[in-house]
């Protein structure tokens, strides 16, 4: 019997049978695995290409990456093929179930057991599916290990298991399903999975349990019979461009090129803000074919999922209030150097959540979104509190349609000398407090009417901003009013920033062509100036930038 297929969804599911799309048509996937029948896909494994020579070398591994990076759909997608080929029998599963039960291994692995057996009835033919009479038969604390013995010896190709969400599982739970893995390494292939994958967000090693006194398991793990760790990376410029590709040979619905161009630098080629782009453009914003997808429409796209707190950015951000994050963040955003109680786990932490990579000897957010939502979500109350006397929109255009930053500028003064304080000690990023608030009156009072795109870095001590101004009022403008602002802090004991900052200043205005432009410097010393100071400065390229001290 062949395995089961699934369901077409019916017709009021299909997010474009509303739009007049041909019936059939794909989209772009930002909920659960990718099933390439309905959504718009990569060749799975063509993302991970170590995987086949691992399992045909009969070897447990483990794949790891960030959520919603595709591990799920290359996975089960890599079993389903390997069970076609007919040298194995390929089976995903997920430890999901399992997680609540992390302080009772035998409930745990019968969780396990009862999902393994689930995703056999829908991937499996019948003849290869472990019976019930044999699932039963498998009681107790090793349940999970009989099972596989009991069942690879049955089977007449060798067994290859992946583990999905192997992360779910917790303290005593999760040294019990290890350990029955490593009992039955041995015995494979004729008796055992031949070849084990586990996936989840971190390296095994690294996941903490509550029992044997220590935070992780460490190198000596229960799983130590793995011979290595893949991780998943991101999409690549090209497979941004294929993605959407698929799109348009499905509809005959253009990208252009700058419009993928644009959205592999917004995202960085993470694989949910990729689909999200997409589908924000398609479906919510409902850019029909044959209207080719332009870099505007990609740029109104990302804000509109910046300001949605669509449920990955959300479950992302919620992140920020943890310790280990925020040592790692704070920083960042204030350019700071790293302290010394930032451990190489707490980093290893955040570049497993996706939030921060590496790019040659810099640490950087992984992507201009997360760049832009990390301060927004640290902000967020800060902008609702803030009692104002103007708020947003028009109000702040020059009659030409210009924004009236000057203006602006002398509003955020008043309000700073009235409020700043409270919200400055009510910052829970405390370093970048002051850069903070500042980004949030910006926010506030051209919510809808700009945007105001961020850059920041570890050790650089400034925070670059570019405010961006639709001259004739509308998000998809084609011409833009641009200011931009470099951030400065200066607290006690050390010099005057204004002067070091004038370079940096020079280099950020030569990158995004401009020829003049503001810096802010928060007077944080004990015995501080009145704030509100404006004068005119000349960069050492002979750019005229306006002083604001506060």
């Amino acid at each position: 019997m062949a395995a089961n297929r699934a369901l077409q969804p019916p017709p009021c599911m299909d997010p474009h049978a509303v739009m007049g799309y041909p019936s059939r048509v794909r989209w772009f996937n930002t909920a659960g695995p990718n099933d390439p029948s309905y959504h718009y896909t990569l060749p799975p494994m063509a993302r991970l290409p170590e995987v086949a020579p691992l399992v045909a070398s009969n070897a447990y591994f483990e794949v790891h990456a960030p959520r919603q990076s595709g591990k799920t759909t290359v996975m089960r997608a890599f079993a389903r093929e390997l069970t076609a080929s007919g040298t194995h029998i390929g089976l995903y599963t997920t430890c999901e179930m399992g997680g609540p039960f992390s302080q009772d291994p035998e409930k745990a692995t019968q969780a396990v057991i009862e999902a393994l057996q689930m995703y056999a009835r829908v991937d499996l033919p019948l003849e290869l599916q472990p019976d019930a009479a044999l699932i039963a038969s498998c009681q107790g604390p090793t349940a999970l290990a009989v099972l596989l013995s009991r069942w690879s010896s049955q089977l007449s190709k060798p067994l290859f298991l992946v583990l999905d969400e192997i992360d779910a599982l917790q303290d005593d739970a999760l040294l019990s399903v290890l350990r029955q893995l490593r009992a039955g390494y041995a015995q494979r292939p004729q008796s055992f999975p031949a070849s084990v994958a586990l996936v989840g967000l971190r390296d095994v090693r690294d996941y903490k349990v509550a029992s044997g006194g220590s935070p992780h398991l460490g190198t000596a793990s229960p799983f130590n019979v793995k011979v290595k760790s893949l991780t998943l990376g991101s999409f690549s410029a090209e497979d941004v461009s294929a993605l959407y590709g698929q799109h348009t040979a499905d509809t005959g619905q253009p990208f252009t090129p700058g419009a993928v161009d644009r959205a592999y630098e917004l995202t960085r080629g993470q694989p949910w803000l990729v689909n999200a782009l997409a589908y924000e453009v398609v479906v919510e914003m409902a850019i029909a074919p044959p209207t080719p997808i332009t870099v505007q429409h990609v740029d109104e796209a990302k804000e509109r999922l910046v300001l949605s707190r669509a449920t990955h950015l959300d479950s992302l951000m919620d992140k920020l209030r943890e310790d280990r994050v925020r040592r790692v963040i704070e920083p960042l955003l204030a350019g700071t150097q790293m302290a010394e109680d930032v451990s190489q786990a707490d980093l290893e932490y955040c570049k497993d959540l996706g939030l921060v990579e590496r790019r040659g000897r810099n640490l950087e957010i992984a992507n201009p979104i997360y760049r832009e939502v990390i301060p927004r979500e640290l902000t967020a109350v800060a902008e609702d509190v803030m009692v104002l006397d103007h708020d947003g929109g028009r109000v702040w255009a020059l009659p030409d349609g210009r924004l009236d930053l000057e203006r602006l500028m002398a509003a955020f003064v008043d309000f700073w000398s009235r409020d700043g304080e409270l919200l400055v000690r009510a910052q829970l990023y405390d370093e970048a407090a002051c850069q903070l608030v500042l980004m949030a009156f910006l926010q506030r009072l051209i919510n809808g009417g700009g945007h105001v795109n961020r850059e920041y870095a570890l050790g650089t001590g400034r925070l670059d901003l570019l405010v961006r101004w639709p001259i004739d009022g509308t998000l998809q403008s084609r011409d833009w009013d641009e200011h931009a602002l470099e951030l400065k802090v200066w607290r006690d004991g050390r010099p005057d920033p204004a002067t070091q900052a004038l370079d940096q200043l020079d280099r950020y205005l030569e990158r995004v062509r401009r020829d003049d432009g503001w810096l802010v410097v928060f007077d944080r010393r004990t015995e501080r100036a009145v704030p509100g100071h404006m004068e005119t400065l000349v960069t050492p390229a002979g750019r005229h930038v306006r002083l604001l001290r506060v």
